[in-house]
């Protein structure tokens, strides 16, 4: 806990006491989050990213069935795992633990990536 407090002083003495930009701090390992509803916005705005890059690759190279749904599901869990625990270095127990990060937005973003899968797949390869 002290070390977050020591964190956080630095970070408000590096930015002259002003409020950094929430994008700024998502690509910044040594941001500090004052809000927890902001870094959990992140979460779920960089699922949604990954969601349409994905379904995007996945329509134009013609993937199908079970394998591209499971492929999709360890990539968007396994980057976004990699970014909260090494590149960021949260606590995860603040957020409710590392299940409660891994799921939140998992689902529109599922959601999200089979629209985009559908149309660019449907668009680039009918018979």
């Amino acid at each position: 806990m002290t070390s977050t407090l020591k964190r956080k002083e630095e970070s408000h003495l590096q930015n002259g006491g002003v409020k950094q930009p929430t994008w700024s701090k998502a690509f910044n390992s040594t941001a500090v989050w004052e809000e927890k509803d902001e870094f959990l916005d992140v979460i779920y705005w960089l699922r949604q990213i990954i969601a349409i890059i994905l379904g995007v690759i996945w329509g134009v190279a013609p993937l199908k069935g079970f394998l591209g749904i499971a492929i999709f599901c360890i990539i968007n869990a396994g980057v976004l795992y990699v970014y909260f625990s090494s590149f960021q270095q949260i606590d995860e127990e603040v957020y409710g633990g590392t299940w409660e990060l891994t799921k939140e937005g998992f689902m529109t973003s599922f959601a999200l990536f089979l629209v985009v899968w559908i149309i660019f797949y449907t668009a680039l390869h009918f018979d």
